[in-house]
């Protein structure tokens, strides 16, 4: 080609498709754009959001301990002893006595033999899904599964398969068909404990049943179960009774615990291997003193106040009992996380904008998150919502459904 033809040719650019991207601004236009609004005071039970005083309803804060003064508190001495930063990896410099002990203390919490804590939940399922199946080996997720779990399923190269929600009989017919089809490569299967935007609890006894006959390895991630589920909050497997056929759990600091940060639990080996062969910890800082001292803080008010888990599911009943009295379809849910099923991706962004305006802060969620014509507004509460809250919440969504047609 001449350099008079190299100079005539256009040459795609990469940028096109963020200029031919309009969806949030038509959505702005509209006055309904719901994310990226800017917290003005200390995250809780009410809050300022664009200068308006909320009721929150739309974070994942629930025993309540974001502000407790003992996490405060033992954020602030750790960044004090420790500076405000590791600055290297856990593999390297990063590794602090402080992130030992947390390991530790989760490991026994856990009721494992060993616990790994990276800097972010989502890098916790990255680099575990990546470093445990490789090329020739298999994962099967359920279809809503958390995007971090199918982002670690795309970089381990591993064959991935999906099965129906919840739905155990179709988990079988996928692993008994993979089975037959690869009855060499190891298999994973994956699931959340809690579902993150439905709310509901993975069908756990009958998964483990099916696994332990095709010889699965199981990782539930219990981002939204530790702290929750469970007679000490240990999560999903606990809630079921089944923390030694689970092989591996999941869980993050930034919802019951009240921080930043992940970490993966199960047998020493595992957790061995893992600590080295995960990219996500090795190339990664690691989580910061004051974020590492507040989990600790966090578990042990987890530990010691069995009440605030007793207060938080009494609050997240009466809110799944009094929106399906309304007659809002609120799914299957079992946890404080309470969804109300909208449809339409407009009606959701407008029934947010209603509620906002009423003082009162929710989460629209739309496709992918849920299937499409699934649009909800996520609702999650905590152990420290008073009746005073609730009662708020409640006449406002009433009122807001009832204008809207969503209930009669």
């Amino acid at each position: 080609m001449s350099s008079q033809q190299e100079a005539e040719t256009t040459y795609p650019d990469l940028f096109e498709k963020c200029r031919n991207f309009t969806d949030a601004d038509d959505v702005r236009a509209m006055g309904i754009y719901p994310y990226f609004h800017p917290v003005q005071s200390a995250p809780g039970n009410e809050v300022i959001i664009d200068g308006k005083k909320c009721i929150m309803v739309g974070s994942n804060n629930y025993l309540g301990l974001v502000n407790h003064p003992k996490v405060k508190e033992a954020s602030a001495a750790a960044i004090q002893k420790f500076g405000s930063g590791c600055t290297g990896s856990r593999f390297l410099n990063g590794t602090l006595d402080l992130h030992l002990e947390l390991e530790d203390r989760l490991a026994k919490f856990m009721k494992k033999e060993a616990a790994l804590v990276f800097s972010t939940g989502f890098q916790t399922n990255l680099g575990t899904i990546s470093a445990l199946a490789g090329k020739n080996e298999i994962t099967i997720i359920d279809k809503q599964v958390h995007a971090c779990i199918v982002d670690g399923c795309r970089l381990s190269y591993s064959k991935t398969y999906k099965f129906a929600h919840n739905d155990m009989d179709d988990l079988k017919r996928v692993i008994g068909n993979v089975r037959a089809l690869n009855s060499k490569g190891g298999i994973m299967i994956i699931v959340d404990g809690v579902f993150s935007m439905e709310g509901d609890i993975i069908e756990l006894p009958r998964l483990v049943e099916i696994a332990e006959d095709y010889n699965a390895r199981i990782l539930v991630d219990d981002a939204h179960s530790v702290g929750v589920l469970g007679e000490t909050g240990a999560g999903t497997a606990e809630h079921f009774g089944l923390i030694d056929r689970v092989d591996l759990t999941m869980g993050t600091f930034s919802k019951s615990f009240a921080s930043l940060g992940g970490f993966v639990a199960g047998k020493y080996a595992v957790i061995d291997y893992i600590k080295h062969h995960a990219r996500s910890l090795i190339f990664s800082a690691s989580i910061s003193p004051g974020n590492a001292a507040a989990a600790l803080a966090a578990l042990d008010i987890i530990e010691t106040e069995p009440e605030r888990r007793e207060n938080l599911w009494k609050n997240a009943k009466r809110m799944q009992k009094e929106f399906k009295d309304l007659g809002f379809n609120i799914g299957h849910s079992a946890t404080p996380i309470v969804p109300l099923v909208i449809g339409d991706d407009m009606e959701a962004f407008a029934f947010w904008k209603e509620l906002f305006d009423n003082g009162i802060f929710t989460n629209p969620v739309i496709s992918p998150a849920v299937p499409p014509g699934q649009s909800m507004i996520r609702t999650s509460y905590t152990a420290t919502h008073t009746d005073k809250h609730l009662d708020r919440v409640v006449e406002v969504i009433a009122k807001v459904g009832k204008a809207k047609g969503i209930i009669s």
